[in-house]
């Protein structure tokens, strides 16, 4: 069985690198349980939305993420059951694709190049199970498709939902 496994809010924390940056240019605190159901952008004032947009386009946004809790066992654990790859939409911001390709090569080491697809759509994945934070990309997937938890699709009831990687494990190992 073919699974994939999107980074963004999967196995890399984009959305609290967003909420540190902010807070660090402007003085504020926000957390993700303040952001429920918004993309965190919509959350700050609109004179700095624009700013918090372009937040993934500076080097180094990637490079730094700090890894979702316990994605490293479990994905271990799936190597030895399924074919995994990573899947991630890397072409959109210019630094993105090395900077995801490195970050892969410091936390996820098992993972080697050849099971890693840094794409832009993510529509011509074909597999048995796809797990991604956005509807938009679990939409046009004809597998299993797992939405997994992040600040922005909490409001988002159409999949199967996952919110921890203890769950994934217990659904698929």
């Amino acid at each position: 069985m073919t699974l994939f496994i999107d980074m963004d809010e999967v196995i890399a924390d984009a959305y609290q690198a967003h909420i540190d940056i902010y807070h660090h240019e402007y003085g504020t605190s926000f957390t993700k349980a303040q952001c429920s159901g918004k993309e965190f952008w919509r959350m700050v004032p609109e004179a700095h939305q624009a700013s918090v947009k372009e937040h993934a386009n500076r080097i180094g946004f990637f490079k730094d993420l700090a890894v979702i809790p316990d994605s490293q066992e479990v994905i271990k654990e799936l190597f030895k059951k399924y074919q995994v790859y990573i899947a991630s939409a890397a072409m959109q911001f210019p630094y993105s694709l090395k900077e995801k390709s490195d970050w892969l090569d410091e936390f996820f080491p098992f993972i080697p190049w050849q099971h890693r697809i840094l794409c832009g759509h993510k529509h011509i994945l074909k597999g048995d199970i796809l797990i991604d934070d956005r509807s938009y990309n679990l939409d046009k997937f004809e597998g299993r498709r797992l939405l997994f938890t992040s600040p922005h699709n909490t409001n988002t009831k159409d999949f199967e939902r996952v919110s921890t990687w203890k769950e994934i494990a217990l659904l698929l190992l």
